[in-house]
């Protein structure tokens, strides 16, 4: 072996470049069962970021959306639950128009709703009725979208018939397997799901209609998650009563009984539709995923004597699991392995990857290996967080210097990061610079508490976490204190705002669609998210003080370092106009700072060539930030005040 090329921290070449990650790499999306045939979704950077459904084949894959059609949904603006697969049809919601499809899988899909300002999304066939049961949101009034769950006939053009209203937000309705009762859950303002939901249940009448509806159970301070039917009719859920999302069964008595009662999390936080973290193998057996510590585990649970069964598989990541009599059916990853449709024989306990999120190959030699490590914070608090060390082995730094650290945020800001592969991060780490990703308080997957510690206390306990997990890497001497840096997107955007802003640890930092000015996001935003603040900041306007205080945009006199924006053009959940407040004072106190405003993007960029000039852009501006020379040219940033 030839001894490593003694260079600084950031100089590192890599073989994980942007153009390596966009190329061919696509984003698995919703994995669906029908009679045993696998189907799933994809979103294709390299088409415009399409979204197709591709069936599974022994020959090979075959997608069966046709080009001109993107199988997406605006229901809650991010969407999920945007097809189903029947009796070998396909029902889907498409972006351009919103209207639901049904497409045969040797025809053309026709058009089921009207041309009219409707979205639909988790829907559910009802064979008895001849119709899909979903959630609609009707856009077509001044003020708020009205959200009901809708019978829509599959006869003739139509735009469903409303079978439950009332509540602000509805999912996961759910028939059973006799077609006479159906379930779903609901919520109102001020509540997001994860902080309470209502599960209700309903007799269906030969008419279609339904009888005597009653909420049996959840509420505005208990979760529900997932309520799914047994092969047998009976009716199971994930509820955090306890302070942790576990599993309990609906008896035929109308008592509650847990399944099994562990400090873990079964549930998730619903901000797409159609999650789901189990599934029946049997009416007495059913697969399920949780997280443990922040670790996910895969077991089996015997319903008769509820014994578990531990399954182990080589991934670290696993979503969107779907079961059957034979096996299941997920995406998973690992840190190592890009995420990919997985297929799990339960007879042999083999896996088989059906498909890849990615070709991307990479040598051992170039993967850092997450460390989940804990960390003292504020009030004698711990948080968590992975830490990714740089990891090139082409390369060597001086034995004096340590690396840049970037710390990253992720959104939610109710939502977790994992161990799981991610090109993204390993693109820092190749390079030299160290990662630190961070499930600061707030986050799923430690419980509910853990949960609610930013019930309040948006902008600082994240922010205090964040800032804490930089100093502890530069206290144990693992990063260089003078070269920190932070980046995050949409609510992890504006803790990197906040924590530019009201700290000094960072010396630079990247927003991606981050929030600078509270107010207006409070006063500017979807539906879904509008009341979204009062949980995590205070009512608004009563506690106006309080959004002022946090919003960065009113102290930039506070800010002493260079920032680079990266914003979509019809981005309705965080509008431009946020970003470009901050780039007008920022330019005005002559502080470096770069926009990167991208046409035809909303919340999230789907288009292969603004990933890649988002990493290569984010590179370049801590390149002449901290001046260190990059070991290959990218396109440079317009960057002023430098």
């Amino acid at each position: 072996m030839t001894e490593p090329t003694l260079a600084p921290y950031g100089s590192w070449k890599s073989p994980i470049t942007a153009d390596m990650i966009v190329a061919g790499t696509i984003r698995l999306g919703e994995v669906r069962l029908d009679a045993g045939t696998i189907y799933w979704s994809e979103m294709r950077p390299m088409e415009q970021g399409r979204n197709v459904v591709v069936q599974w084949q022994p020959t090979g894959s075959i997608d069966r959306t046709p080009a001109e059609f993107n199988v997406r949904t605006r229901v809650h603006e991010y969407g999920g639950g945007a097809f189903m697969v029947a009796d070998r049809t396909i029902y889907f919601s498409n972006f351009a128009d919103q209207r639901l499809y049904r497409q045969s899988l040797l025809g053309q899909p026709e058009a089921l709703t009207p041309p009219a300002d409707l979205r639909y999304a988790d829907a559910v066939i009802d064979r008895s009725h001849d119709r899909l049961i979903c959630i609609r949101e009707d856009h077509r009034s001044d003020g708020e979208p009205i959200n009901t769950i809708v019978g829509v006939s599959l006869t003739g053009i139509n735009e469903g018939t409303v079978l439950v209203s009332g509540s602000d937000f509805y999912s996961s309705p759910r028939l059973n397997p006799a077609g006479d009762r159906l379930v779903w859950l609901s919520w109102n303002h001020p509540n997001m799901p994860w902080d309470g939901t209502e599960l209700w249940m309903a007799e269906v009448r030969p008419d279609g209609s339904l009888a005597n509806a009653q909420c049996i159970a959840g509420g505005v301070a208990e979760s529900i998650f997932q309520p799914e039917w047994s092969p047998d009719g009976m009716l199971y859920f994930i509820c955090d009563r306890t302070g942790w999302w576990n599993l309990y069964c609906y008896t035929a008595t109308g008592a509650i009984e847990p399944i099994w009662e562990v400090a873990a999390e079964f549930g998730l936080p619903q901000w797409v539709f159609g999650m789901t973290t189990y599934g029946f193998v049997s009416a007495d057996r059913l697969l399920c995923t949780y997280l443990e510590g922040g670790v996910q585990q895969f077991v089996q649970l015997d319903l008769t004597n509820r014994s578990v069964q531990r399954i182990d598989i080589p991934y670290t990541s696993v979503s969107g699991l779907q079961v059957g009599a034979d096996g299941a059916v997920f995406v998973a990853s690992s840190p190592t392995a890009p995420g990919a449709i997985v297929r799990l024989d339960l007879t042999t306990g083999e896996v088989q990857e059906l498909r890849r999120s990615s070709q991307i190959e990479i040598e051992s030699g170039y993967l850092s290996i997450p460390e989940a490590i804990e960390f003292p914070t504020e009030q004698g608090q711990t948080a968590y967080a992975f830490y990714y060390a740089p990891r090139n082995q082409d390369y060597a730094a001086p034995a004096a210097e340590r690396p840049p650290l970037l710390v990253k945020s992720h959104g939610g800001p109710t939502a977790s990061t994992s161990a799981s592969f991610s090109p993204g991060i390993q693109y820092w780490t190749s390079r030299g610079i160290a990662v630190l990703d961070v499930n600061y308080g707030g986050s799923t997957g430690y419980g509910r508490a853990y949960r609610e510690r930013l019930k309040g206390q948006w902008g600082i306990v994240d922010v205090d976490d964040c800032v804490n997990g930089a100093r502890y890497l530069v206290e144990q001497n693992k990063v260089d204190g003078d070269r920190l840096c932070i980046d995050g997107g949409s609510a992890g955007g504006y803790t990197t705002l906040a924590a530019l802003t009201f700290r000094d640890v960072f010396k630079a930092g990247a927003s991606y669609y981050g929030v600078s000015d509270l107010e207006a996001l409070a006063k500017d935003t979807h539906k879904f998210e509008s009341r979204y603040l009062d949980g995590l900041i205070g009512a608004y306007p009563q506690r106006a003080d309080l959004y002022q205080a946090r919003s960065p945009i009113h102290f930039v006199d506070r800010l002493s370092c260079p920032v680079v924006f990266f914003q979509g053009d019809e981005d309705k959940i965080v509008p431009p106009n946020q970003a470009e407040m901050m780039v007008d004072a920022l330019k005005a106190k002559g502080l470096p700072v770069a926009y990167v405003l991208f046409e035809g993007e909303q919340h999230g960029f789907r288009k292969a060539e603004n990933i890649k000039r988002t990493l290569d852009g984010e590179l370049y501006f801590y390149a002449k930030i901290f001046g260190f020379e990059l070991a290959e040219a990218v396109e440079p940033l317009a960057i002023e005040n430098l």
